[in-house]
């Protein structure tokens, strides 16, 4: 089994998760002042992407540019990963080729600390998308406890390229925001990839405090 054979309740069943849907965990999170290049080539390409109506297009023109400007406004602190195969605990259907990944690590040749992992939908679907993120992001959640990294949360993203949904794993708990964001207001959805980085961050200078 890989990350896209698993359903949301296949995922839930064989790690013991639950799902909580209750919430808008991200609904504070201010938008952030994002590029000119990133505006204009939204302005000029999106309508392309949205003719050619591919997950190619939608991938290479939409997700990835947003992506990107996360990963620069954050600094160069972070690594951003497309089409690699993060596979940690294959045994258990932990393999496979991850859309997207952010890594809390400057390092670009390998994964150090996984933090949020991007599933683009299939079909224009969302829920289609459920089921992989998850397993992704348990996956994150393992390789970091094997790897000793003072990360407790993995955070998640499905996006269609226009629409996008956001995901927590505390512990057991997978968080699905309740709230879809879209493309028009790319601004909120760099602000919350940014939070997410920065929480995590966060979270693994306080456990590096409590060693010391």
């Amino acid at each position: 089994m890989a990350y896209n054979e698993f359903s949301l309740d296949e995922v839930e069943a064989r790690f013991g998760l639950r799902t909580d849907m209750k919430s808008d965990y991200f609904a504070p999170v201010a938008p952030v002042p994002i590029s000119e290049w990133l505006r204009q080539h939204l302005d000029k390409r999106a309508p392309l992407a949205m003719a050619i109506g591919t997950e190619k297009a939608n991938s290479e023109l939409l997700i990835m540019p947003v992506l990107l400007e996360a990963h620069d406004q954050f600094g160069g602190e972070c690594s951003l990963f497309s089409g690699v195969d993060f596979s940690p605990d294959p045994d258990r259907g932990l393999r496979g080729v991850c859309d997207f990944l952010l890594s809390l690590s400057p390092e670009q040749l390998t994964i150090k600390s996984p933090v949020v992992a991007i599933v683009e939908a299939k079909n224009d679907n969302i829920k289609t998308g459920w089921g992989q993120c998850v397993a992704e992001m348990v996956a994150a959640q393992i390789f970091n406890h094997r790897h000793q990294n003072e990360i407790e949360t993995i955070y998640g993203v499905v996006t269609t390229g226009s629409v996008w949904r956001f995901l927590r794993l505390c512990g057991t708990t997978v968080y699905v925001d309740r709230t879809e964001y879209y493309l028009k207001e790319v601004d909120k959805v760099v602000g919350v990839l940014l939070t997410m980085l920065r929480d995590a961050a966060a979270e693994r200078e306080a456990g590096h405090e409590r060693k010391d």
